[in-house]
């Protein structure tokens, strides 16, 4: 696990036993242990005066990771820097910075040092990173870039930061496939406005899930419920008929989760209400299926077609029959539900609801 003497007592911050192994000539720059060596080790710790001790013998500061977890991107965090970053050690990272620590340096789990202290929120961090000329648009993991993971966080002060670093704003990356999406879907409202003032396209599309999940800013906030931030995005010219990802367009995504007032929003603002999309073939369809009522109330009262076709069980109907309450059965019949009407899974609402 440890490796050797030096290697223990600096992950533990046994700054006695250090000093004492270094006057005996212990090899500080040893690779081993699961972080590849002492320096490592005691950053990713926090331990500030072992790092100083360590320093003070000359290690090598951009030593990579040569662990048990190694790999072609350097194994867990990739070096001291990183490792210390992660963890937000504002006074270790200060103290590697001073030797000359790689500030761009690749691997490791987060790619960089700026991109794990932005995931992290850790700002002290991040701001010294920038200081000492960090790449603001280099490559990470997960969320592509720092501005990217620090938006899917919520952390708007280092948002801010890196915006004012001359972060691209729009760099398509990650799994969200830019920032604005991350913030829409996972991120708060002063993120999504900050995006938004710097010029972030509102309908832009990307990401690892592409069609299949996200889409765009306007379909991540209304498939979350997040009514802010959906205002904010139709504010800004989000195209409210977008067809993309897993519930095709945004009233789908809305409608599916019963978000009343984000269906309201939408329909306000135009979007078309017997759009095709998702599983279930439309709104009125996908609301009827989760026996959201006021949903279904909502969708009928501004024109759905209640007898539209399409989906699993081929229509609204035999959708609510078979998984909504009575009360939406009913409403669909008081707008003229054909209760005879064909097709589906189970043939016709009588045998969906038996």
């Amino acid at each position: 696990m440890y490796g050797n003497a030096l290697y223990a007592a600096s992950s533990r911050g046994h700054d006695q036993v250090v000093r004492m192994l270094l006057d005996k000539g212990a090899d500080v720059n040893a690779q081993c242990g699961e972080y590849g060596n002492a320096l490592y080790a005691a950053s990713e710790e926090g331990h500030d005066q072992v790092v100083q001790m360590l320093l003070d013998k000359g290690p090598d500061v951009n030593a990579r990771d040569k662990g048990p977890d190694v790999n072609a991107r350097g194994g867990r965090y990739g070096n001291a820097l990183q490792a210390a970053s992660e963890e937000g050690h504002d006074k270790v990272v200060g103290m590697l910075l001073d030797k000359g620590a790689d500030v761009n340096a690749q691997g490791g789990m987060y790619g960089n040092a700026l991109y794990a202290a932005s995931l992290r929120g850790h700002d002290q961090v991040v701001r010294m990173l920038l200081d000492k000329g960090t790449d603001v648009n280099a490559q990470g993991r997960r969320y592509g870039n720092a501005l990217q993971a620090a938006a899917s966080r919520g952390h708007d002060q280092v948002v801010r930061m890196l915006l004012d670093k001359g972060a691209d704003v729009n760099a398509q990356c990650g799994e969200y496939g830019n920032a604005l999406q991350a913030a829409s879907s996972r991120g708060d409202d002063e993120v999504v406005q900050m995006l938004l003032d710097k010029g972030a396209d509102v309908n832009a599309q990307g990401g690892v899930y592409g069609n299949a999940l996200y889409g765009n800013a306007l379909y991540a906030a209304s498939s979350r419920g997040h009514d802010q931030r959906v205002q904010m995005l139709l504010d800004k010219g989000a195209d409210v008929n977008a067809r993309r990802g897993r519930y095709g367009n945004a009233l789908y995504a809305a409608s599916s989760r019963g978000h009343d007032q984000r269906v309201h929003m939408l329909l306000d603002k135009g979007a078309d209400v017997n759009a095709r999309g998702g599983r279930y073939g439309n709104a009125l369809y996908a609301a009827s299926s989760r026996g959201h009522v006021q949903v279904v109330r909502m969708l009928l009262d501004k024109g759905a077609d209640v007898n539209a076709r399409g989906g699993v069980y081929g229509n609204a109907l035999q959708a609510a029959s078979e998984e909504g309450p009575d009360k939406g059965v009913r409403t669909l019949l008081d707008k003229g539900a054909d209760d005879n009407a064909q097709g589906g899974v189970y043939g016709n609402a009588l045998y969906a609801a038996s």
